[in-house]
């Protein structure tokens, strides 16, 4: 099994930045694609950002030249940079791991618990 545990969730303000930090320990082989998505109240889900092994990244245009995902420095842990963060960003916003990016979100996906992110204008 393996467990995800997200940090850095909070309130900030328009234009301003929060970094997200999610580490995975438990039965990590096999895992090649690390996620964020994130889902505000009456709001379908969102595929935020992704990760691959081979360091390919996706983004939600939504977000793109805003946001980044990277490796942390701690083994299977990825980090998600906010930059010039907006109301519509406020969110819960949940990491999510898989075999492969393919299958992020699908039945294969295991989920964090979710961190909550809030953009005050």
């Amino acid at each position: 099994q393996v467990q995800l545990v997200e940090s850095g969730g909070g309130s900030v303000q328009a234009g301003g930045s929060l970094r997200l930090s999610c580490a995975a320990s438990g039965y990590t082989y096999g895992i090649s694609c690390m996620g964020w998505f994130r889902q505000a109240p009456g709001k379908e889900r969102e595929e935020v950002a992704t990760l691959a092994s081979d360091r390919i990244t996706n983004y939600a245009d939504s977000v793109k030249g805003r946001f980044a995902i990277s490796e942390g420095n701690a083994m299977h842990t990825r980090l998600l940079q906010m930059n010039s963060l907006k109301p519509e960003d406020t969110a819960m916003y949940t990491c999510a791991v898989a075999p492969f990016c393919s299958h992020l979100g699908g039945g294969l996906t295991v989920w964090g618990q979710g961190t909550q992110v809030t953009v005050s204008s």
